[in-house]
């Protein structure tokens, strides 16, 4: 189980705890206004995430290299898809762990993420012979 699942819950109620204790009602307002202002900063950045996934075919990458080189150890699958701006083809079993996702540019060179629980845990790029002819998205 992941800790965020609890301490951020668990935080969430200190500080209201908190907000409370110091300030009273008053308190309790200001950080739950301040709660949920940070929840909908988290929410837009996602939902602005996905809109421009949506724009693009899935698995497409610009260029694999260049998402091969930006790529590290720990970053979550939204990070990932926030980079290459595109949902990647799911290779693993729907639900399974891990997933495995690939992106693929129009010269037929693709990197292969693997993430455990949500996170980036190894990569691959493959990248085509020199004797095989790209082919257009």
């Amino acid at each position: 189980m992941n800790l965020r699942n609890i301490g951020v819950p668990l935080g969430g109620l200190g500080l209201l705890g908190f907000g409370y204790y110091a300030y009273g009602w008053a308190g309790v307002a200001a950080v739950g206004g301040g709660l949920v202002m940070w929840a909908l900063l988290h929410f837009t950045r996602l939902m602005n995430v996905m809109r421009k996934a949506a724009n693009r075919p899935m698995g497409y990458v610009g260029s694999a290299v260049m998402l091969n080189a930006r790529l590290q150890e720990g970053v979550n699958l939204m990070h990932v898809v926030a980079m290459t701006q595109s949902l990647g083809e799911l290779l693993s079993a729907q639900d399974a762990d891990p997933e495995v996702y690939r992106w693929t540019d129009g010269t037929q060179s693709h990197v292969t993420c693997e993430f455990r629980q949500g996170t980036l845990v190894k990569w691959t790029l493959v990248r085509p012979e020199e004797g095989s002819t790209p082919v257009a998205p």
